[in-house]
């Protein structure tokens, strides 16, 4: 080989190094093939969230506080992992050697094939010419775990699991929640005690050190929705990149930074959407999605629309109540009633709900007030005999028994507190859900009214959002106003 040839050859690959370091969005596509044995199709999301992780990242390089945390809500089959998970932390050492990192998915099983493809990336033969000074040391160098010369490290955790002993320079948190499970309240609390307890003390310099969270939203309360809530709330600066999979009116809004909404291409066969990415997400697929019986409407609402919530209704099809603009004359009812779920955290916690419930005489059945409080136990007893007070003897009170002895004796201490007003205590059992299934026929029939009034949004919503909803009393409570009206036979517990 002549010099001439060498010198060519060097300055090429010193190029090539210094568009990798300079560019991740570059890097991606340099090492497209060294995991990916497809052909990639570059669309604009990938770069834009390739840029917004590299501009989190130079303020680690110079040790600089972050000014904010990443939280990125993308659709399946997007490619987030493999530029999150994959290419990220083996594009990190190319500038930062000493970079440690901590990444966690809700599987282990995940986590560690993520892990490995960014280590097949470090050691493969182009990044080892590119990048010599970054080889892996030989006595920590597992799939889930590894260290390369300089220090740095790409640990693998999962939703839940340990990391004693480990701080990071990023933490990297892909999907920690698993898409394809029906999400419970205990997977939820697993999630947000551990992202938001755990996580978040194992960081080298909490100043610095940022969080990075790619999910597709599956619950109103997923840890996406807690990290908006903290950042509403000032209590963490969070940049929010939010790109549905399709943009409808329902979910136009929900497209952060709004500006993106330039680049979605016009869906020519609904007439008013876009779709994010034409060609990897076509309408046709998107239409699988939505006959998909494992996703159902909330699934496809959530993961494809990151709006989860229920477009028609879900259990509920609100859509189908009507707005009434004043309540129905006295002698149109052929009962009423006030039900009480209670709750005794004030300020917190699940709320007190009184639901006053009718049946008409012309048939069909109307909400007609909804009382909706975060009360302790006085407070909450000083509403119920207020509001029964106001509603008069003629209306009866549904009081729900929690059970065990303190349900008990809660619910025999709001009996006494309405001396001289009929009373009935309901002992539901079962499942929430099975026990709205009666009320929700109704509403599905369009039998269900409701009288105009502030309280109607919080209800629709809550009601639209179940059984997937972070607070079900309101549910709860109209279930047990419903099944009050449409008891048969004598009346239990009344006095």
């Amino acid at each position: 080989m002549t010099e001439a040839v060498m010198d060519a050859t060097i300055t090429k690959q010193e190029l090539e190094r210094k568009v990798c370091r300079s560019s991740f969005y570059a890097f991606v596509k340099r090492f497209w093939h060294t995991v990916i044995p497809e052909e990639p199709v570059w669309n604009w999301h990938i770069e834009v969230i390739c840029n917004e992780m590299q501009i989190l990242a130079e303020r680690v390089f110079k040790n600089e506080p972050k000014e904010y945390d990443l939280l990125i809500n993308v659709p399946p089959g997007s490619t987030k992992s493999t530029i999150c998970s994959i290419m990220f932390p083996a594009w990190v050492w190319t500038r930062m050697a000493t970079a440690r990192m901590i990444c966690g998915s809700y599987s282990y099983q995940l986590g560690m094939d993520l892990s490995r493809k960014s280590r097949d990336i470090v050691r493969s033969a182009k990044y080892q010419q590119l990048f010599e000074d970054l080889d892996l040391r030989e006595d920590q160098n597992t799939k889930g775990y590894f260290i390369n010369e300089k220090g740095g490290y790409r640990y693998t955790t999962s939703t839940g699991g340990t990391v004693t002993g480990f701080h990071g320079h990023f933490i990297i948190i892909d999907d920690p929640l698993d898409p394809q499970e029906a999400v419970s309240e205990v997977d939820l609390k697993t999630a947000n005690n551990w992202i938001g307890r755990t996580l978040s003390t194992r960081k080298v310099d909490k100043s610095v050190t940022p969080t990075i969270l790619i999910m597709q939203r599956l619950h109103e309360d997923d840890p996406a929705a807690k990290m908006i809530e903290a950042n509403k709330r000032g209590h963490a600066a969070v940049r929010h990149i939010c790109l549905p999979a399709e943009v409808t009116k329902d979910n136009r809004k929900h497209v952060k930074p709004r500006s993106l909404l330039k680049h979605y291409t016009p869906d020519l066969a609904v007439p008013g959407a876009r779709l994010l990415d034409p060609i990897r997400i076509p309408r046709k697929v998107l239409e699988e999605f939505k006959t998909d019986n494992s996703l159902g409407e909330y699934g496809y609402a959530g993961q494809m629309l990151q709006i989860p919530v229920s477009l028609s209704g879900g259990m509920f099809k609100i859509g189908l109540i009507k707005i009434l603009p004043a309540r129905p004359a006295n002698n149109q009812w052929i009962e009423l009633v006030r039900y009480w779920d209670k709750a005794g955290t004030e300020g917190g916690g699940c709320f007190t709900v009184g639901v006053l419930m009718g049946s008409l005489r012309e048939g069909g059945y109307v909400i007609v007030d909804v009382k909706r409080q975060q009360l302790d136990t006085g407070a909450r007893e000083a509403l119920i005999k207020q509001t029964t007070q106001l509603d008069g003897h003629d209306i009866l009170v549904g009081v729900e028994q929690e059970p065990g002895s303190g349900g008990k004796e809660s619910a025999q201490n709001t009996v006494s507190n309405l001396a001289g007003y009929r009373v009935e205590i309901d002992r539901p059992t079962g499942d929430k859900t099975v026990r709205a299934v009666p009320f929700s026929s109704q509403v599905n029939s369009g039998n269900v009214s409701m009288v105009a009034g502030e309280w109607n949004i919080d209800c629709l919503n809550e009601l639209g959002m179940f059984n997937k909803s972070k607070y079900k009393d309101q549910v709860d409570a109209c279930s047990g106003a419903f099944t009050m009206l449409t008891q048969h036979g004598g009346r239990i517990g009344v006095f």
